[in-house]
This record gives structure tokens, C-alpha cells and sequence, in this order.
């Protein structure tokens, strides 16, 4: 039998990341249950997580992936259509720690198994330890018997990445440099290593992310593709926001900018809630306190945007925070940009004051 994890490279072998827009075969999640980040033992969350899958269920196979201890919960909770698979975890991040799935042109599906760290290890990391989580994407490519190459010395989350399928990858310089995942790489080394393993011709490097994101500044949370030349960044036209000025550098550097294939992009701005979503006082409450793992306190700003959302086959689902005005603009934006695609929105607070969204929570596995 083949060995399952490659010593070759996606670029040798003719396999690249396709765009989120293409055909999926399902989507994967992780429950959440941990007391130290999801307030009142994940209850919440777990409710909010629910509504997600069942929406993305809509549209295409959805799996729930299920530690040992909240195996019966989880399934009582979820339809039945959904499955349901036990599996060690550490948190409840697919977009991290799952896959990076690829295709070839004959159909096949591989994926790439990235080292992960919540997101900056010992220096600047969010949990300890991350080791189940780390495991996460070698276990789902053997469940469903996918190829994989893993990559040991170069720390990379699903969230840090968008391409256009067709030789474009996008990432932030915010996140990618920071001093906990590559720091024995130059910016140009991670440039030539992202285009082995993602297959990509060119990389584009944002400066920033979202204002106070607690990941370095995911560049999902900021931007993504509609299509190739096509993209959606996340936009605030109040000057007083720090992120008026974030979101214009991104703007301003993606205007001097063309794709792999020399085409000028098109950018929708999509607004971010205003004001701001903020940790309320009763959100605020039902943590449990560890030492290693940020607390979530009344006031504090939270990194929401629309821009966070999932593309299923023949759908959109996206965040809404319970800002009616925002809430609507951005649903009414989205059904413009992809009249193809229903969208459907799920309120999604719960999953915020976790520190990510429906796009963080969710992986697609590309049907190939």
C-alpha cells in the first residue's frame, strides 16, 4: 500500500488548495466544550454551533467532530442526517487545525497536515497544550483515506489563507511574522514554501487583520475571495475606529495590486458592525478561570465581522451579531454578491466570544 504521508510536495505532485467556491464533498466541525474559553460549559456555544451545522446542512454533508465525553450530548442535539464522529480535541477550531484540502485535475483529493500551535505556542499562543489539535488533520485524512503532507517546521492555521483557485494565495503579514509560528523564516522563504504547498503562483501579503483579532490577524476575518479577481473585504467608513485605518491600507494595497493572472480586483466593502460588538456583562460571565488562557471581560472588544462566513454548495452562511441595521446590510450585500447562493444568516454571538466565527469554525472538504 502508498504510503499516506507524502515525502513529495502538492506542487511536484500537481495538486493545489482550490477556492472555497468550488464544489464540496462536506464540511467539517468541532464541538465545542471547553469550560475556559465557551461560557457555562460550552452550553451556549454548543447551541449556537448546532444552528450553524444544521444551516450548512441546507446545502451540503455536514461531520461533527466529538470528544469521547460529549459524544451522547452532541448527538441528541444534532439532526440526524448529521454525523457524528468521536475524536480527541483540544478546542473547537476546524479552520485551524483540520486539513488544508487539495485537488488535482484528475479528480483526486489530497491535503496538507500544517503544524499547528494555538496559534503562537509558548510565545504568544491562546491554550496549552494544543497537542490533540495538532493531530486533528492526519486523523480526518485517514478517516477519509486522503493523502496527506505534513509539515513539521512550518506552522500554518486554515484561517491564514485564502486562495483563488487559480494561482492567487492571500495571507497577512500581521499573522504570518508574527514571533510565534515561523520565526526562523524570512518573509520571503514562507512566501516560496506557501507556493510548493498551496500550488500558487503568486502571494500577496495584507499588512493587517482585523483590529484586536486574538489570532495575529487571520486574514479570513478581513478579506476573501468571491472568485478569481473577485473579493470582499471587511470595511468601516468611521475614521475614529482603528479599523477604518486597518481596512483603507488593505483597500489601497489591494487597488496597486493584480492576481496571478494580471487581472485588477474587484473589492466589495463589507461593513463591520458599528458601534462595535462588545462583551456584555452577561456574556461576560460563566468562564472558567486557567492560567495560560485570555479572559473574556465586560467592554472588551470583540474582532466581528461579516466577513467571516461559510461558502457551501449553493449557499452562503454568515454571522449576524444582533445589530438590526448591520445585521441587514450585510445580508442584503451578500445577496447581491453571490446571486447564485442563497444566504443565510445565524446570530452568532455565542461563537464570537470564543474568539472566531462561522468561517472559523468550519472546514470544506472539496469533493474532487
Amino acid at each position: 500500500m502508498a504510503k499516506r504521508i507524502k515525502d513529495t510536495t502538492p506542487k511536484q505532485d500537481g495538486y493545489r488548495m482550490p477556492g472555497e467556491f468550488e464544489k464540496h464533498k462536506q464540511c467539517w466541525i468541532i464541538w465545542p466544550e471547553r469550560p475556559d474559553n465557551w461560557r457555562f460549559g460550552a452550553k451556549p456555544a454548543q447551541a449556537a454551533f448546532v444552528e450553524v451545522a444544521k444551516a450548512i446542512s441546507r446545502f451540503e454533508p455536514v461531520t461533527m467532530v466529538v470528544s469521547k465525553s460529549q459524544y451522547d450530548n452532541a448527538r441528541y442535539m444534532l439532526p440526524d442526517h448529521i454525523r457524528v464522529i468521536e475524536m480527541s480535541n483540544d478546542d473547537a477550531w476546524m479552520r485551524d487545525v483540520g486539513p488544508t484540502f487539495l485537488v488535482n485535475d484528475q479528480g483526486g483529493v489530497r491535503a496538507v497536515d500544517w503544524a499547528f500551535n494555538a496559534w503562537g505556542g509558548l510565545h504568544d499562543g491562546l491554550y496549552f497544550p494544543w497537542d490533540q489539535d495538532d493531530k486533528m488533520a492526519q486523523k480526518i485524512c485517514e478517516i477519509e483515506e486522503i493523502d496527506s503532507y505534513r509539515t513539521p517546521d512550518f506552522v500554518m492555521e486554515g484561517g491564514a489563507i485564502h486562495v483563488d483557485g487559480d494561482g492567487t494565495l492571500v495571507v497577512v503579514e500581521e499573522c504570518l511574522l508574527s514571533g510565534g509560528r515561523n520565526a526562523h523564516m524570512s518573509k520571503d522563504d514562507m512566501t516560496e514554501f506557501l507556493k510548493e504547498y498551496l500550488n500558487v503562483d503568486k502571494v500577496i501579503w495584507l499588512p493587517r487583520g482585523i483590529y484586536n483579532d486574538e489570532t495575529n490577524g487571520h486574514v479570513d476575518n478581513i478579506f476573501c475571495f468571491v472568485k478569481p479577481g473577485e473579493v470582499i473585504i471587511a470595511w468601516s467608513d468611521n475614521e475614529n475606529d482603528p479599523q477604518y485605518e486597518i481596512s483603507k491600507e488593505v483597500y489601497d494595497h489591494l487597488c496597486n495590486e493584480t492576481d496571478a493572472k494580471g487581472r485588477k480586483f474587484k473589492i466589495h466593502k463589507l461593513p463591520v458592525p458599528s458601534p462595535p460588538v462588545t462583551i456584555t456583562a452577561e456574556e461576560s460571565q460563566g468562564i472558567d478561570v486557567i492560567e495560560g488562557t485570555l479572559p473574556r471581560e465586560e467592554g472588551d472588544r470583540q474582532a466581528a465581522s461579516y466577513v467571516n462566513f461559510y461558502i457551501a454548495n449553493g449557499g452562503i452562511v454568515f454571522p449576524y451579531f444582533g445589530n438590526e441595521k448591520y445585521d441587514k446590510i450585510a445580508e442584503d450585500m451578500l445577496k447581491e454578491i453571490f446571486p447564485d447562493r442563497e444566504v443565510v444568516g445565524v446570530f452568532a454571538r455565542e461563537v464570537i466570544l470564543g474568539g472566531g466565527n462561522i468561517h472559523c469554525i468550519t472546514q470544506q472538504q472539496p469533493l474532487g
